[in-house]
């Protein structure tokens, strides 16, 4: 019998992906400095989900120990945070961006609320600009013609809808 997957994500390349049979359980963000790290940002948001509801549907995450108690799981081809995971618990959290529709998984609270990032408060009032904003037209065009980014769909691995992600590549300076 085939299950229909409440969720599905991955990384940014396509090398991993991932669906969910279940309903995601606790939306958070944490803002404690190793998923500040991990994330290369002001937090992570994260969800939960049982491992029995979870399956890896291509390629499977790297993991670093971040403690002796923390695995975190990362693309290895393109560095997508993916997941963190007690070791010793039957559930881990997937990263809430990494979902291919994240829109309706919004956080309901913060964790480690006592490392969040001051500026944090005045993110809003800050000045912003769009893609679509006057003399960046030729810019947006060009990425969105080369890029390397997996939809945000699944797609198979043969067939009219076939994925091949780009390798990676080592850092040269340019």
């Amino acid at each position: 019998m085939t299950r229909t997957p409440t969720y599905t994500g991955g990384c940014q390349c396509g090398a991993v992906r991932y669906a969910v049979f279940a309903p995601l359980e606790s939306p958070a963000l944490c803002h404690c400095r190793m998923c500040q790290k991990a994330f290369g940002g002001a937090f992570a948001a994260l969800v939960s989900v049982r491992l029995s509801d979870l399956d890896w549907t291509r390629g499977t995450p790297r993991l670093f120990d971040s403690s002796d108690q923390v695995a975190r799981g990362f693309c290895a081809n393109c560095g997508t945070p993916l997941t963190f995971a007690y070791k010793a618990r039957d559930y881990l959290d997937i990263s809430i961006a990494s979902l291919d529709d994240p829109s309706g998984v919004a956080p309901e609270r913060q964790v480690w609320a006592a490392s969040r990032l001051a500026w944090l408060d005045r993110v809003a009032e800050l000045p912003s600009r769009d893609g679509d904003d006057p003399g960046y037209e030729d810019t947006v065009a060009a990425v969105a013609a080369s890029s390397h980014q997996h939809p945000d769909h699944d797609t198979a691995n043969d067939g009219p809808d076939a994925w091949t992600p780009r390798p990676s590549r080592h850092w040269t300076g340019k």
